[in-house]
C-alpha cells in the first residue's frame, strides 16, 4: 500500500474514531462501551461540561420544585443521574420534601454524585434505563438529561419512563437537536417529531423548549 492511500485511510479511520468516541459518546458501540467511557471521565466530567450554578438553579432546580411543591410526599426517579447535576442543583434549595432516586450505570460516576449530593433525602442506585428495575406508576416525575441519545434504544427508553411514572405524574427529558444530532443514526429526533411521540406515548401538556445549542428541554404530564 502506497503512502498515498495509507494517509487518506488513516485519516479516515481516525476521523470515524473521534465521531463513534468524541461525539456519539460510543452510542453506536453498545452500552458498556459508553458506560466505560463515563467511568474513564468521570472525573473530569463537571469541568467538561462547565455547569453554571444559578443556570442550573433557574432553569433546572427551581421548575423541577414548582412541579413537586404541588405534589405531597413526591418521589422522583433521574434516570442518568451521572454525577447528580440535577440532585445537587434542586437539594440546595430550601424546604426541598421529595425523594429522588438517582440511577446510574456508570459506578464512578455514581460515588461522585453520591459524594457531592449528601442529602438524606437523595438514594444513589446502580442501573440501566432499559428496563427500569421499578414496578409500573410509582413515581411521581421521571428525568432524563441528556442521555436518551447513548441508550442502546431510545424509544424504548422513553416507553420505560413513562411506564414507571404515574398518571398526572411529570416527564421532564432532553432531545438532541444540535447539527451533528441527525449524524448520531437511529438515536434522535427532530424537533418536530419528539412532541409526537410523546404524545403517542400517553403523554399531554407536552411543551418544548430551546434549552441549550445541542438539546431541547422537554416538560410532559402523564394522562391520567
Amino acid at each position: 500500500m502506497s503512502k498515498w492511500t495509507f494517509i487518506p485511510l488513516l485519516l479516515l479511520i481516525v476521523g470515524i474514531a473521534y465521531w463513534e468516541i468524541w461525539v456519539c459518546e460510543g452510542a453506536h458501540l453498545g452500552r458498556r462501551f459508553v458506560i466505560w467511557l463515563y467511568d474513564v471521565a468521570a472525573v473530569r466530567y463537571e469541568r467538561i461540561k462547565q455547569f453554571n450554578p444559578m443556570w442550573e438553579r433557574q432553569f433546572l432546580a427551581e421548575p423541577v420544585a414548582e412541579v413537586l411543591g404541588t405534589l405531597p410526599d413526591a418521589l422522583v426517579l433521574d434516570v442518568g443521574a451521572g454525577t447528580g447535576r440535577l440532585a445537587h442543583s434542586l437539594f440546595q434549595l430550601p424546604n426541598i420534601k421529595a425523594r429522588m432516586i438517582c440511577l446510574e450505570p456508570s459506578q464512578s460516576m455514581l460515588d461522585r454524585g453520591k459524594n457531592r449530593t449528601p442529602s438524606e433525602n437523595a438514594h444513589w442506585v446502580r442501573g440501566w434505563a432499559v428496563p427500569l428495575p421499578y414496578p409500573d406508576e410509582c413515581f411521581d416525575l421521571v428525568s432524563c438529561l441528556e442521555i436518551l441519545e447513548f441508550t442502546p434504544h431510545p424509544l424504548q427508553t422513553l416507553e420505560e419512563l413513562a411506564r414507571v411514572l404515574r398518571p398526572g405524574g411529570w416527564l421532564l427529558v432532553t432531545n438532541r437537536v444540535g447539527k451533528e444530532a441527525r449524524w448520531i443514526f437511529g438515536k434522535t429526533f427532530t424537533r418536530a417529531r419528539f412532541p409526537e411521540i410523546l404524545a403517542g406515548m400517553g403523554f399531554e401538556n407536552v411543551e418544548v423548549f430551546r434549552w441549550q445549542v445541542t438539546y431541547d428541554l422537554a416538560w410532559a404530564q402523564k394522562k391520567g
